[in-house]
C-alpha cells in the first residue's frame, strides 16, 4: 500500500509584487520506492498528466525535488519530496466581465501594464466577487460584453498582485507563454520592483535591510506576522532607503527581493515603523509625536486625506517575454499621497520639533 502523500491545489501565498508560483501537487515518495524516472513516476500519480507535459514542466523548472529543480530523467528514490509548480491560480471563482476604467500604461500582444488605483481589489474572492481588476480585464479582453462566458474570455494571467489599498503597477500576461516566462522571472527574483512608503518614526540610518520570514499570524489567521528566527513562514527580504524625513514620519523607498503577502507592511511593523494609516498593522493611530489636540487633529486630517495605508508600487522592470529586451515602467505618485506629503512638509517647516 502506497504511503505517498498527495495534496492538490494548495495555493502559495501572494502579495506585494509576489513572485510566487502555485503548488499544484506535493508528493512524498514511499519508503519502498524503486528508482524511477520522474516523468514516469508523475504520470502514474497525477490525474490527467501526460509525459510530454511533465517533461515541459521539468524544462521550465516547475518540478522540484528536495527543494531543487530536476530534469525529466531524474530518478525518484524513497522519501523524495516532490513538488510540481504551476502558474495557474487554483482559485475557481467565476469571473463576471464588468466595464470599468482601467489605467493601461502599456499593452502589446503579450503583456499589459496596469496602474492600479487604491481601493481596487485585484482578484475576486470571498466578499469581493465584483468590481475587481480581473472583472475589468475580463470585459476589456473578452469583447466588452457581459454575455461572454468564461471559456470564451481570452486567457490572461495575474503574475503578481498588490493589496487593495496599495496603488501602482501590475503586469498582466496575455498568453500562456508570457505567463510562464514572467512567473519564472518573479520566481528567480530578477524583476525590479520598488515601492514608496510613508512610515511612522525616524530612522537612525539612511538605508538598511529587513530579513525576517513572513507567514500567517499564529492567532489571527487573516493577517501576517514576521518570524525573524525563520521558525515559521517563508523567507522574505526588504531593502529600504530614506527619501525624506519629517521627524515623526519618514518617506522611504522599498526594494523587494522577495514578494510575500503584506511583506513591506509586516517588515516595517517588525522594525517599529508601521506604514502611515495602516489599520491592519497598527499604523492608523499616532505612533510618534505628541498627544496634544492640535497634533492629533493634524494627523487625523492626514488620515482623512489619505484613507488607506501609504504604499505605492512605483517601479516595475523585467525582460519582455517575447523580445527579450529589458523594459521599465514608472508610476507617478498618486494625488492622495502627494497631498499628505505636502501637508507634512508644511507642518514640519512651521513648527519646532516636539517630543
Amino acid at each position: 500500500m502506497t504511503e505517498d502523500l498527495i495534496e492538490l491545489d494548495d495555493e502559495l501565498e501572494s502579495g506585494e509584487g509576489s513572485e510566487e508560483l502555485y503548488e499544484r501537487v506535493s508528493i512524498v515518495a514511499d519508503k519502498g520506492q524503486e528508482p524511477l524516472r520522474i516523468d514516469k513516476f508523475l504520470m502514474n500519480r497525477v490525474e490527467g498528466a501526460t509525459r510530454n507535459k511533465i517533461q515541459q514542466a521539468c524544462e521550465s523548472g516547475w518540478v522540484i525535488v528536495n527543494d531543487k529543480p530536476v530534469k525529466s530523467n531524474y530518478k525518484v528514490k524513497a522519501f523524495d519530496k516532490i513538488v510540481v509548480m504551476t502558474t495557474r491560480n487554483p482559485e475557481n471563482t467565476d469571473v463576471i466581465p464588468e466595464q470599468m476604467d482601467l489605467n493601461i500604461v502599456f499593452e502589446d500582444d503579450d503583456i499589459m501594464i496596469i496602474n492600479k488605483q487604491p481601493g481596487m481589489v485585484v482578484h475576486p474572492g470571498c466578499g469581493n466577487y465584483t468590481g475587481t481588476l480581473v472583472n475589468g480585464l475580463a470585459w476589456y479582453l473578452g469583447g466588452q460584453t457581459t454575455e461572454v462566458t468564461e471559456p470564451e474570455i481570452p486567457r490572461f494571467g495575474l503574475v503578481h498582485r498588490i493589496d487593495k489599498n496599495t496603488s501602482g503597477l501590475l503586469v498582466i500576461a496575455k498568453s500562456e507563454k508570457a505567463m510562464n516566462d514572467l512567473a519564472k522571472q518573479f520566481f528567480d527574483h530578477s524583476v525590479q520592483r520598488r515601492y514608496i512608503a510613508l512610515v511612522w518614526g525616524d530612522f537612525e540610518e539612511d538605508e538598511g535591510t529587513v530579513e525576517a520570514h513572513v507567514g500567517r499570524h499564529q492567532r489571527f489567521r487573516k493577517i501576517m506576522d514576521a518570524y525573524p528566527d525563520g521558525e515559521y513562514g517563508k523567507d522574505a527580504i526588504t531593502h529600504y532607503k530614506v527619501l525624506e524625513r519629517f521627524n515623526y514620519v519618514t518617506l522611504i523607498e522599498c526594494r523587494l527581493e522577495t514578494g510575500r503577502t503584506h511583506q513591506i507592511r509586516v517588515h516595517m511593523q517588525h522594525i517599529g515603523h508601521s506604514l502611515f494609516n495602516d489599520d491592519t498593522y497598527g499604523g492608523d493611530r499616532i505612533l510618534k509625536g505628541t498627544v496634544f489636540n492640535k497634533y492629533k487633529q493634524f494627523v487625523d486630517n492626514c488620515f482623512e486625506l489619505m484613507p488607506r495605508h501609504a504604499l505605492h508600487a512605483q517601479t516595475l522592470g523585467f525582460i519582455h517575454p517575447r523580445t527579450r529586451q529589458p523594459i521599465h515602467f514608472e508610476s507617478p505618485m498618486p494625488e492622495d499621497f502627494k497631498a499628505v506629503l505636502e501637508k507634512w512638509r508644511r507642518y514640519i517647516s512651521a513648527r519646532p520639533l516636539e517630543d
